[in-house]
């Protein structure tokens, strides 16, 4: 069950991606962003080269995708640990697959907005809009950007993640009655992560910039 619940989501998020990709033109938007910085000919080199590299996405995500549940699994694993609950690392790793298919809304809602709303869009435009986060109420015009990614987290898809995370240990501790061994569990563990992940980040991003 495990490994076709993944093979799903990577599937979708193919699938999703693809349609937004064309649905948006993406091609374009890309190419009349390079054509303000390079020659049209190092432009078609550059599309040239993608497309012979394009082939290294279908390997590229599921590898990272697997290293993003593991990872996740495992800090919920030292989390059960931590509150003495015991629950196999193989179970958590089914969890967390199963939530991951929450943020396969952000694609529909992307796609949604820029297809039917915000039509007259850029490249900057997509790589900087997250629905429902706190990015997309201040904006990311003269924004710092060490502060884009720490806003862009803050969204009602990552809450939502959360939460599920919480209820299906709940069901699995079966105290979805009793007590919410989940939310102090997702909390104190993914959440701790997410925090030191998005700090981790910005300190980068800061150097970098």
């Amino acid at each position: 069950m495990i490994k076709f619940n993944f093979f799903y989501l990577v599937l979708a998020i193919f699938a999703f991606g693809f349609i937004s990709e064309k649905l948006l033109s993406l091609d374009i938007l890309l190419m009349n962003s390079l054509a303000e910085q390079f020659t049209q000919k190092q432009i078609n080199d550059y599309f040239t080269l993608k497309n012979k590299w394009e082939w290294l996405s279908y390997i590229a995500v599921p590898i990272l995708l697997f290293v993003k549940v593991a990872l996740i699994a495992a800090v919920l694993d030292l989390g059960c640990y931590i509150s003495e609950k015991n629950i196999k690392y193989k179970k958590l790793f089914s969890i967390v697959v199963k939530a991951e298919f929450i943020f396969l809304s952000v694609i529909v809602f992307k796609t949604i907005w820029f297809y039917f709303f915000q039509t007259n869009h850029t490249l900057e435009d997509l790589q900087y809009f997250y629905p429902f986060s706190l990015l997309n109420i201040i904006g990311f015009e003269g924004l710092k950007p060490w502060f884009i990614y720490p806003l862009q987290v803050v969204n009602l898809f990552e809450l939502t993640y959360l939460i599920f995370l919480a209820y299906l240990l709940d069901r699995e501790f079966k105290t979805l009655k009793d007590q919410h061994t989940g939310i102090k569990i997702v909390s104190g563990s993914y959440g701790v992560g997410l925090l030191i992940w998005v700090v981790g980040v910005m300190f980068l991003t800061l150097n970098m910039s």
